[in-house]
């Protein structure tokens, strides 16, 4: 698993880098703010890994940053070709960078 900061990723969204964006919160914290991605509630992750495209890249990102180091350990078991990158800070990172 790897990190990324938001300004980070922030550059892979405006250069429309080849990789998938997953959020792992809560669909209620998704409608409230999000950054994109498709949207995988952290306990719907093992019930819908087929909607989980395989791909080279990918960013799981949550609120603060721990719901999604839990779903990436789980689906490094299931994708161990895939490079994981774990948004640091999550959400919260996010909006102190950039702001809501």
């Amino acid at each position: 698993m790897q990190s990324v900061d938001p300004a980070t990723l922030a550059g892979w969204i405006r250069n429309k880098e080849d990789f998938l964006l997953i959020d792992v919160r809560e669909p209620c914290e998704h409608a409230h703010f999000n950054i994109g991605g498709i949207l995988i509630p952290m306990g719907e992750i093992a019930t819908r890994f087929k909607d989980i495209p395989t791909t080279n890249k990918v960013v799981i990102y949550c609120q603060k940053g721990i719901r999604s180091v839990i779903v990436i350990q789980r689906l490094q078991e299931r994708y161990p070709s895939t490079i994981f990158f774990n948004l640091t800070g999550g959400m919260e990172a996010w909006k102190q960078h950039f702001g809501s």
